[in-house]
C-alpha cells in the first residue's frame, strides 16, 4: 500500500514540467538561430557577389562605343579596375580579375526583363550590353554540419550566384541635324586644320566623302522648349539649321536617321544668317534674336552697289577685302573634297587685302584660330570695335542689330558617317555614327546654279566633338549613358 502510494504521487507530480518544454524549446530557438546565420551568410555572399558584379558589367559597358577595339577595352577594363571583396564563401575573400566573373556581350535585350538575353555577340561595332556573371561560391552552412554529425544526413551547402547585365549609349544634345560622309579610317582630331568641302548628298545615288544629308527627318527630336517648338515644314527646317540655343533633343550615337542632302526650301539662306546675310526664307529673320549673326562675319561680299546695309539676293566680289582662303590645294585643282590643311598662299592674299600685307596674327595656325584673333583684337564677342579699318567690310555685323555672343556661331557640329561600311542612297535609319565632327564654316554657303541646286558647305574641321570617348563639345553636348538594366 505505501509503495502504491508513492507511485500515484510520483505520476501525479508537476513540478519541473516546464524545465522539459523551456529545454525543447532552446533546442527549437538554437536551431534556428543557427539556421538564421547560415542564411544571413549566404545572403551577404549573394550581396557581395551582386555589388562586385555591377561595378564589372558598368566599367566593361564604360568602354562599349561601337569601336573596333571596344570588346577589348571593354574586358581590360572589367579585369583591371575593378576589385572586391567577400567575407565568406569558398575560394579567397579577393574578388578581382577575370576568374572571378564571365564577360557575355549582346546586341540587343527583350523588352521582357524576364525573358532570357539571347543576342548574343562577339561584333565590337554591334555590342551595346554586357552581362557579368560571377564565378559561383560555395558558403558552408554551420547549422548543416551539425545537422548533419547528430543524424549521419549530409547538410545542404549554399551556393551564392550573381549577375548583372550593363549597356552604354552616347548622346548628342543640341547639335546641328546634320550628316556628312567621311572617308574609311577618317579622324577628326587628326584632321584638324584641313579643309573640307560638303555637297548634298542625292537620292538613288550612292554617297561619297564630302555627300551631306539631314538628320531626324521625321523632326521627332526638336527641343520643345527651344526656338523650333511649335514650326513646321520648311520654317523647321530652317531653324533647325540656323537658329541659335536649344535646337535639337539628342541623337543617339549608336544609330541616326537620314535624309537626302537636298531638301525643298533649304538653300544657302539658312546657313547664311550666321555671316549677316538674311535672303529668301531667312529674309524676316534679321530682327529675330534667335538667328544671330556671328562676332565676325568677313567674307568678301557686299552688297551690290552698296544699297543699304544689308546683302540682298544680288551681292558683288567686296573690291578691297577676302574671305578666309580655302586650301591651296583646292585653288590648284589638286583636292577634291577633302584638303591639306596647307593655306600659306591664301593667307598672304588674305593678309595683303584685308591688312595691307602686315600679318597682326602670326601666331595663329589654322583659319579658326585666325577667326578668333580677330574678333579678340577688336574687343572680343560682346564688342562693337571694328576688325577691318576703312574697307568695305568691318567684319562685325551690320544687317542684324543681335550680334551673337558666342564664337562659336560659325561653328556646326556635324555626325560623320563612313558611307563606305554604311552604304547610303537616300532615307536611311540607324545609321552608326564614326564621330560628331567640329566644322568651322569658312565662308557663306553657296550654291551651283543647278535645279534643284547642289549646296556647296566649305569648312575647316576643327576636331572631334565625341562620338568615340565622349566629352563636351562648344556648340553641343555629349553625354555617356552607362547604366544598369538588369
Amino acid at each position: 500500500m505505501k509503495l502504491t502510494n508513492k507511485a500515484g504521487q510520483f505520476s501525479a507530480e508537476d513540478s519541473g514540467t516546464m524545465l522539459v518544454t523551456w529545454g525543447l524549446s532552446f533546442v527549437v530557438l538554437l536551431g534556428i538561430a543557427a539556421l538564421s546565420f547560415d542564411l544571413g551568410r549566404a545572403g551577404i555572399t549573394r550581396s557581395e557577389l551582386q555589388a562586385f558584379t555591377d561595378n564589372v558589367a558598368l566599367a566593361a559597358a564604360g568602354e562599349l562605343d561601337g569601336k573596333q577595339d571596344s570588346i577589348t577595352r571593354a574586358r581590360s577594363a572589367a579585369r583591371n579596375l575593378i576589385s572586391d571583396s567577400k567575407t565568406f564563401g569558398s575560394g579567397g575573400s579577393l574578388l578581382s580579375g577575370d576568374a572571378d566573373y564571365t564577360l557575355t556581350f549582346f546586341s540587343e535585350l527583350p523588352e521582357d526583363d524576364t525573358a532570357a538575353a539571347t543576342a548574343v555577340t562577339t561584333d565590337p561595332e554591334e555590342a551595346i550590353f554586357v552581362q557579368a556573371q560571377a564565378t559561383p561560391s560555395t558558403v558552408e552552412a554551420t547549422f548543416g554540419a551539425a545537422f548533419s554529425a547528430l543524424t549521419g544526413n549530409a547538410g545542404p551547402n549554399g551556393l551564392a550566384r550573381a549577375s548583372s547585365v550593363a549597356g552604354f549609349t552616347q548622346y548628342a544634345c543640341d547639335i546641328t541635324p546634320l550628316m556628312f560622309c567621311v572617308p574609311p579610317g577618317f579622324s577628326a582630331d587628326a584632321s584638324v586644320g584641313d579643309m573640307i568641302l560638303l555637297r548634298s548628298g542625292g537620292n538613288g545615288a550612292a554617297w561619297g566623302p564630302g555627300d551631306f544629308g539631314f538628320l531626324d527627318p521625321n523632326k521627332i527630336r526638336v527641343d520643345e522648349d527651344g526656338p523650333c517648338a511649335g514650326l513646321n515644314g520648311a520654317q523647321l527646317d530652317a531653324c533647325l539649321l540656323g537658329a541659335e540655343g536649344s535646337i535639337t533633343q539628342c541623337f543617339s550615337q549608336r544609330g541616326v536617321d537620314i535624309e537626302p542632302g537636298q531638301k525643298v526650301g533649304i538653300r544657302d539662306a539658312v546657313f547664311n544668317v550666321r555671316f549677316d546675310i538674311y535672303t529668301a526664307i531667312m529674309n524676316g529673320k534679321r530682327n529675330n534674336p534667335d538667328y544671330p549673326p556671328a562676332p565676325n562675319v568677313i567674307k568678301g561680299i557686299v552688297p551690290k552697289g552698296k544699297n543699304g546695309s544689308c546683302i540682298g539676293n544680288q551681292d558683288v566680289q567686296s573690291p578691297d577685302t577676302l574671305g578666309l582662303p580655302r586650301d591651296d590645294c583646292f585653288e590648284s585643282g589638286a583636292c577634291a573634297r577633302i584638303g591639306d590643311g596647307n593655306w600659306s598662299a591664301g593667307r598672304t592674299a588674305y593678309v595683303d587685302a584685308n591688312y595691307g600685307g602686315v600679318d597682326p596674327h602670326p601666331g595663329a595656325v589654322t583659319r579658326y584660330d585666325y577667326y578668333l584673333a580677330e574678333i579678340n583684337a577688336a574687343g572680343g564677342p560682346g564688342g562693337n570695335g571694328s576688325i577691318l579699318s576703312g574697307l568695305s567690310e568691318t567684319g562685325r555685323p551690320v544687317c542684324s542689330p543681335h550680334q551673337s555672343l558666342d564664337v562659336n556661331r560659325r561653328v556646326v557640329i556635324a555626325a560623320g558617317i563612313d558611307c563606305s561600311a554604311n552604304p547610303v542612297s537616300g532615307s536611311a535609319t540607324g545609321v552608326p555614327v564614326e564621330e560628331f565632327v567640329r566644322v568651322f564654316l569658312t565662308e557663306p554657303v553657296g550654291d551651283d546654279g543647278a535645279s534643284p541646286p547642289t549646296l556647296d558647305i566649305w569648312g575647316e574641321v576643327l576636331g572631334s566633338a565625341g562620338g568615340g570617348v565622349g566629352g563636351t563639345g562648344d556648340a553641343g553636348i555629349f553625354r555617356d549613358v552607362v547604366q544598369l538594366y538588369r
